[in-house]
């Protein structure tokens, strides 16, 4: 299997890879053969990052090959587009697919012809009823289906009806084919379901070739079979269907026999997976798009500035389960914001300006002051960072009347400036309305590089920038999408939506540096938190979104409470 060598193998075990290992030692495969198998009719979300790593990992992990397969069987909700953006998704958090990319639509003609197989074995049959009552003849949990009146076709009538069907004779609607199986099967899946319907729509690679298309149920297992994927691996959603599967490849003459075995899907607090909701959204311009950094695509969540490998990791620590759960949010952003720490080099950014004046500094005088890019990896280097009479400090980092518990600056007081000199704040200027506009103060020149000659202690530390240097920017802090832990809860996603999930502001200042950066790499924000170049930026106009912010709510919890943590 061709891969990204960079990205680390997965670690622990679980039931999957206790499956796998067994199958392996007693000969039943000799090689691993899995697939991702998405239908191109959105973006990615989290959900499926689970499933990619879990599916490309393992064969990783046993030197086997994992398959990108597209579901196409559906032509009226599928685009290239999300074709696009599928194969882009998969190589960004680190895996590859190498030649072993497919689509369901490259075996129509032989799903076509195992369809006439079961049609032949009395396993199937054209049925006219309308949809409407054909779901009402299925029954429910506690009352069995009813036979369709055309459940007793013969073969031949069937077969010629299903040619005719392919061949376009009929309109959409008119008529499905439906696997006989049981009416009164207490799994409603194996309630003769539909394998066929007419559906006269061009399809993105076959064309008007088709005016039939196969459900995902008759499409998928065979497709694994044609592939010879050995461990067909899946969310719980479709366990009920796994006897269906089983059937399928039990009727029909196909080259191998995979199996179905089935996971815990990802449930997030605070979000919600639904393709179809997530496609409403973009849809009704709620979001900015399937790439918001607000929405839980894994375009969103690399425009917001997610690394692969924290992804990865999450995927990781939360493991493979056989039972559903929800996942607090805040271990994600504590895995993130973990990696991050890390990684990330640190960058000065002033979010909510306020100036302070250096009286005593000398006017026109400037001078560049050498700071580290990572205060614990020497190997980073450093980066000079120019330094001036004008200075922008966060508007929060001053108090007026501060309390014994505020350590920033206020009214003489003084404060460390990272990097540069020890200040002191000597008088307020304030507008007509009493606000504070600006600040006026002294340096203390012999504190050359923050640090006091006599020793003596401050308690604050300040990040800032130049105000003749710094670069204008717009920041975008994104918040949670809903606005509870549990969407929807009370039967209504919209009314969920957090209307302040998005917090523009437009007159930051950061350092020069950043502008001359054209990196999307993540950095920190010193005090602040982790921030990433977004694709809006322009030479004269800098945005960056917000990837997570440094308070870290799952530490404290986890600290808290370990037993309860999951991991």
């Amino acid at each position: 299997m061709a891969s990204d060598a960079t990205a680390p193998a997965e670690a622990g075990s679980d039931f999957i890879r206790e499956i796998i290992q067994a199958d392996l030692a007693s000969g039943r495969h000799k090689t691993v053969v899995t697939r991702f198998p998405p239908e191109p009719n959105g973006y990615l979300h989290i959900g499926h990052a689970k499933s990619i790593c879990l599916n490309f990992g393992v064969a990783r992990e046993f030197g086997g090959r994992c398959h990108l397969r597209f579901d196409d069987t559906n032509p009226t909700k599928e685009e290239q587009e999300y074709i696009d953006a599928i194969e882009r998704d998969v190589r960004w958090l680190g895996f590859d697919w190498g030649e072993h990319l497919y689509h369901a639509s490259d075996y129509f003609e032989q799903l076509y012809q195992w369809a006439e197989h079961l049609i032949r074995a009395g396993k199937a049959y054209v049925d006219d009823t309308p949809l409407e009552e054909m779901r009402a003849m299925r029954g429910s949990l506690t009352e069995p289906g009813r036979n369709s009146p055309f459940r007793e076709r013969s073969a031949e009538e069937n077969l010629d009806l299903f040619r005719r069907m392919r061949a376009g004779e009929f309109q959409n609607g008119d008529r499905v084919l439906r696997a006989k199986i049981d009416m009164a099967a207490g799994n409603m899946n194996l309630r003769d379901p539909v394998l066929y319907r007419i559906l006269h729509a061009s399809h993105p690679r076959t064309g008007t070739t088709w005016s039939i298309y196969p459900t995902y149920d008759y499409a998928h297992g065979q497709s694994d079979a044609i592939e010879h994927i050995t461990h067909s691996l899946c969310t719980l959603e479709f366990a009920d269907h796994q006897p269906l599967y089983d059937w399928f490849l039990d009727s029909l003459p196909v080259p191998s026999r995979p199996r179905q075995y089935e996971f815990a899907r990802l449930n997030l607090t605070y979000t919600v997976l639904s393709k179809r909701f997530l496609t409403d959204l973009v849809k009704n311009g709620r979001v900015r798009g399937w790439d918001d950094p607000r929405m839980p695509t894994i375009a969103g969540l690399r425009r917001r500035g997610v690394p692969p490998e924290a992804l990865r990791e999450f995927v990781r620590r939360i493991g493979m389960a056989r039972a559903n759960s929800v996942i607090e949010v805040a271990m994600f952003e504590h895995t993130i914001r973990e990696y991050l720490n890390a990684s990330s080099s640190r960058r000065m950014a002033v979010l909510k300006p306020l100036k302070l004046v250096l009286e005593n500094y000398p006017e026109g005088l400037s001078e560049e002051f050498e700071v580290a890019n990572h205060p614990e990896d020497p190997a980073a280097g450093t980066r000079k960072v120019p330094f001036g009479r004008e200075i922008y400090i966060e508007q929060e980092d001053f108090m007026e009347n501060p309390s014994n518990k505020f350590f920033r600056l206020g009214p003489g007081r003084e404060v460390r400036l990272r990097g540069a000199y020890l200040v002191t704040c000597k008088s307020v200027v304030k507008d007509s309305n009493g606000a504070v506009i600006e600040l006026r103060g002294a340096y203390d020149p012999t504190t050359h590089g923050g640090n006091a000659p006599d020793g003596r202690k401050v308690k604050g530390t300040l990040h800032w920038v130049s105000a003749a240097h710094a670069k204008p920017a717009e920041v975008r802090i994104y918040h949670q999408l809903f606005s509870r832990p549990d969407p929807g809860a009370d039967g209504d996603l919209l009314a969920d939506l957090n209307p302040d999930s998005l917090e523009i502001l437009d007159g930051a200042r950061v350092e020069p540096s950043l502008a001359v950066e054209s990196s999307t790499a993540t950095v920190q924000f010193e005090r602040q938190g982790y921030f990433c170049r977004d694709p809006d930026s322009t030479g004269d106009h800098l945005v960056f979104n917000r990837t997570v912010g440094l308070r870290d709510t799952w530490a404290k919890v986890k600290a808290a409470a370990p037993a309860a943590s999951g991991i």
